[in-house]
């Protein structure tokens, strides 16, 4: 019940944006509640790239997902030695393409993340709700005007 509260105050602080089309940073910025991704973005210098870049798909954890995170991880990612390790997880949670939930098939797919090293792809499946690794997605197909966001809860983190 609780997941379905937040989904649906998420959802709609998300789709109420006014007509003047707002980019990926501005529209998360707007919802209130993704202070810690957008901090991180900024600190692990993605911030422009989220804000700039085009026809993008983010798995944006909110900051309950953050707080779900062992204590002082945040804290430590956030140190400017680790600035790479930063970027590596945030650039797993975006996709170079948009990809909408109505453009997933009934079984799992991967796909390939921004910043694909190697083999860097996410498992997304659709059975009843959307899952992304082990994420669930708890509001879908939040438009901007430079891609499109899925709010998830969970922050995923990419096999070593």
């Amino acid at each position: 019940m609780h997941k379905m509260i937040i989904a649906a105050s998420v959802a709609a602080v998300l789709t109420a944006t006014p007509a003047l089309a707002k980019n990926i940073v501005e529209t998360a910025q707007g919802a209130g509640n993704f202070g810690t991704l957008l901090a991180a973005a900024k600190a692990a210098g993605l911030a422009d790239a989220l804000a700039n870049g085009e026809n993008l798909t983010v798995f944006a954890p909110t900051d309950e997902a953050f707080a779900k995170l062992p204590a002082g991880t945040v804290e430590n990612l956030l140190k400017p030695e680790n600035k790479d390790k930063l970027a590596a997880i945030l650039s797993y949670h975006v996709l170079p393409r948009i990809l909408t939930s109505n453009q997933l098939p009934a079984g799992p797919i991967h796909v390939r993340t921004l910043k694909s090293e190697g083999d860097r792809t996410l498992a997304i499946a659709k059975s009843g709700g959307v899952t992304v690794d082990d994420a669930n997605v708890i509001a879908a197909d939040i438009k901007t005007d430079n891609g499109v966001i899925h709010v998830i809860d969970s922050v995923m983190l990419p096999s070593s």
